[in-house]
């Protein structure tokens, strides 16, 4: 008797692990497209008038921008900051400030957050909008929340009912389907010396959204070729993420030019030091979140209006290094901040998994789903990093883009920030045939 009830109670978790969870009802959907935007986010502006309304975004690229530049001109830069928060008046904006916001303004005197007037500037295809209206009522989580299934060619949760949802939303945000990035990352130590961690040619494909033959299995491909500084040169990464994640999993592969093959690299997740960073941040750092959420509990906080880092042209694009540089943070007069509404997410270290995170919390954007920010703690509870991603739209494609971030060790004292100036660039392009996700192709591509 007691092994048969064993049984029962082993088959019912192992049902409900594997059950298929989402999906909204077609009477629920009906408000995508009323009330809400295609994706999800409210229509209307807030009480104050602080967030407008959403009229469909940024579709018009402006006069300075040269097509096929790779950078992007601020379609704002006349604009001046509507009031500044600091250590001195922060109380008055709490409940609109992130934890993060709130710890840097307390530990650094100098640190400023600049408010600009709040525009709802993200526009996405009309084919992504439509696929996301359809996977309302289609698209599943499983596997506990790790895996999504039913879902093609859209957001796959717009009115999302738990964490993973929420998550599997961050994931699988629309970028394009296709787009090569050169860059450099920084660390900044207390002093303001600052040090190279990184520079590199990034390409990222999302089989997911592509329109000829999308892909059933994978949502993400990276590719990662470093040329800088010189001990970096010349390796290379790449990773393939795929949608069911609790049986796949994150494939992924080095070249190192010393070694003079192609391995497996098992370790290119979770919290592994990232060496593109320099060891400052975690591999699932990057995006403010990637790769399996098998280690967390994710559970949905709701939605709160927030200051982030928005139209971050100036950051992204404009600045150079020196301007950005400054002792323990960034230059406070070239970063952004607007108003926006974001769905709050916070991740939970489950009971018998490691991580150095114990506790995280995301905020995702209501109009592109991208993580604007995010907050993570040591298992002593203790403020460990906060990273903040600065989104601006495309104009070639109309597609945001957020993957510029700057970290802050709250605990070290030091900063990270990336950026794409001084000869950096984002463009846009056709997905590369099959052939070139081949790991036996690495050995080729990296460089000295």
């Amino acid at each position: 008797m007691k092994l048969r009830t064993n049984l029962i109670v082993a088959g019912l978790t192992l049902a409900y692990a594997t059950a298929a969870l989402g999906a909204v009802s077609a009477e629920e959907a009906k408000k995508l497209g009323a009330t809400l935007t295609a994706i999800g986010a409210e229509k209307g502006g807030n009480a104050d008038g602080s967030i407008p309304p959403y009229t469909g975004g940024l579709t018009t690229a402006p006069a300075s921008y040269k097509a096929g530049s790779g950078v992007r001109p601020s379609p704002y830069a006349d604009e001046k900051p509507l009031f500044s928060i600091t250590a001195k008046n922060m109380d008055q904006y709490a409940s609109k400030l992130t934890e993060g916001s709130k710890a840097l303004l307390k530990k650094y005197p100098t640190y400023r957050m600049d408010v600009y007037k709040t525009h709802r500037t993200v526009a996405l295809p009309k084919h992504v909008l439509d696929a996301t209206i359809k996977n309302a009522v289609t698209a599943q989580t499983a596997n506990g929340g790790l895996s999504v299934r039913n879902a093609k060619g859209g957001i796959p949760f717009p009115i999302p009912k738990d964490g993973y949802e929420a998550m599997w939303n961050h994931l699988l945000a629309y970028k394009g389907e296709a787009y090569e990035i050169r860059y450099k990352y920084y660390n900044v130590d207390a002093a303001a010396r600052r040090t190279l961690a990184t520079e590199g040619i990034v390409i990222q494909e999302y089989p997911y959204y592509f329109r000829d033959n999308p892909s059933k299995e994978t949502y993400l491909m990276v590719n990662v070729n470093y040329l800088a500084p010189a001990r970096r040169a010349g390796e290379s990464m790449m990773l393939k993420d795929p949608l069911n994640m609790a049986e796949a999993g994150r494939r992924a592969w080095q070249y190192l030019p010393g070694q003079r093959r192609v391995k497996l690299a098992p370790d290119v997740a979770f919290d592994t030091p990232d060496p593109g960073a320099a060891g400052m941040t975690t591999y699932d750092d990057n995006f403010l979140y990637n790769g399996s959420m098998e280690r967390y509990t994710m559970k949905l906080i709701g939605k709160k209006e927030v200051y982030v880092q928005y139209n971050s042209y100036k950051t992204n694009y404009l600045a150079k290094a020196d301007e950005l540089t400054m002792p323990k943070h960034v230059n406070p007069d070239c970063v952004r901040w607007e108003l926006h509404r974001v769905w709050v997410v916070e991740a939970t270290l489950k009971p018998g998994k490691r991580h150095i995170y114990a506790k995280r919390t995301f905020y995702l954007d209501e109009d592109s789903w991208l993580g604007l920010a995010t907050e993570s703690y040591d298992a002593r509870g203790q403020l460990f990093r906060t990273q903040f991603a600065g989104l601006t739209h495309g104009y070639d494609v109309m597609a945001p883009y957020n993957e510029l971030m700057i970290s802050y060790d709250l605990i070290a004292g030091v900063y990270k920030f990336g950026t794409e100036a001084e000869g950096g660039y984002i463009r846009y392009n056709k997905p590369r045939p099959a052939s070139f996700w081949n790991p036996e192709n690495m050995a080729g591509s990296g460089v000295r």
